[in-house]
């Protein structure tokens, strides 16, 4: 009973160590040897671009993302930008229209549907040769968009993901631990792009080619997971840009991350489940290797935890090490429960920011696998409030 016991209670940490550790750590040793590195040197002549802004009851930030997006250093004449709310109920569609003189056209849902729903209405009005996507809160640097585009001079890439910058004020100390979590995630796509293509693009800011744009995707799974896996069965590389900068509002509260955790990782599971066949390590060698590496192998963490905490259990009764671990892990996890309903600043939850932030995000995991499980299908997308 021991040694299963010890079993149970390893396996979680073994997974976590491979996927946030060893993985990256082996990633540095291969960028050493074989690594190259990524240079989008300026264009002398820029392609037509669409930009999409896929919103839903975003009056608050629409106006200022609007005019940041309008302000970006790029050729106007070859600039398109579509806002394509999903059906909308507050003054999103208006401001939207207040722009139509500076090339900004409204494309509206009649009945929501979800964000995937809207980008796929938006296909029959994308002119340009790449799609660039940015979210309503989303605030890109001034010459970021350049930095993007600038990345498919090179003929083998599908896929152009931006440099996401964690932001926020004292007002947010709760959710602190994600700026930590946002740039060592950065740190591991850049690794991945010298190696060759990073296996997840930041939905916030990402770019892709018109023509591996698809139309018809199924409305219940992610389209900026998807699209680097779309360019991969074509035989196209995604990278990751650090020249294209993007601040991304940290949430007011790690209740509304632990939603927007359990969302995210229910449709990317679902996403990959609907594109495994680039697990197949024979077809797709390495690029398979660092989907399982960075992608599964961390959703796997929260389905290892359950089991790790009936092994601490089972031990408990016979250790009195093993005790005070279970009574340790148990005050943690309620000091986490505890900064899930709270947005203040105190000096408790400052410390606790990154434990906090890692155990939300495990909780969340488990409540979207027991969503797979069951089956369940979200399309309709509600956003994250950030700050204004």
């Amino acid at each position: 009973m021991t040694t299963f016991a010890l079993w149970l209670v390893t396996a979680p940490f073994a997974v976590l160590a491979y996927a946030y550790v060893l993985y990256p750590l082996a990633l540095g040793c291969l960028v050493r040897f074989v690594g190259k590195r990524v240079d989008f040197a300026a264009r002398e002549e820029w392609p037509s671009i669409t930009i999409t802004l896929p919103v839903h009851n975003e009056e608050r930030n629409l106006r200022s993302t609007l005019e940041r997006v309008l302000a970006l250093e790029y050729p106007e004449e070859r600039r398109h930008v579509v806002v394509i709310s999903d059906a909308s109920t507050d003054a999103t569609d208006r401001i939207a229209a207040e722009f139509r003189d500076r090339g900004v056209e409204l494309v509206r849902l009649p009945v929501r549907a979800g964000k995937t729903a809207a980008e796929n209405a938006a296909h029959p009005h994308l002119r340009g040769e790449i799609i660039v996507n940015v979210d309503a809160t989303a605030r890109p640097a001034k010459r970021s968009l350049k930095a993007l585009v600038g990345a498919f001079a090179d003929p083998t890439v599908g896929v152009a993901s931006g440099h996401d910058v964690s932001t926020g004020g004292d007002g947010e100390a709760t959710t602190t631990g994600e700026s930590g979590y946002v740039g060592y995630e950065m740190w591991v796509r850049g690794l991945e792009s010298r190696l060759g293509s990073i296996v997840g693009a930041s939905g916030c800011f990402y770019a892709i080619r018109t023509w591996l744009y698809e139309q018809n995707f199924p409305e219940s799974l992610s389209r900026d997971f998807a699209s680097v896996l779309i360019a991969r069965e074509h035989g196209m590389r995604a990278v990751s840009v650090d020249a294209a900068r993007c601040a991304v509002p940290r949430a007011t509260s790690l209740d509304a991350e632990f939603r927007r955790k359990v969302r995210t990782m229910h449709r990317g599971l679902e996403t990959l489940w609907y594109k495994r066949s680039l697990l197949d390590p024979l077809r797709h060698g390495r690029f398979t290797l660092m989907l399982f590496s960075h992608k599964l192998c961390r959703w796997l963490v929260p389905l290892t935890l359950p089991a790790g905490a009936l092994g601490l259990i089972l031990l408990a009764w016979q250790s009195v090490a093993a005790a005070w671990f279970l009574a340790i892990a148990a005050t943690l996890l309620s000091l986490s429960v505890m900064a899930l309903r709270r947005s203040d600043a105190s000096r408790v939850l400052r410390v606790l920011a990154l434990p906090s932030y890692l155990l939300m995000a495990n909780l969340a995991g488990i409540v979207a696998w027991w969503e797979v499980f069951r089956h369940e299908r979200e399309p309709i997308w509600e956003p994250t409030r950030r700050p204004a």
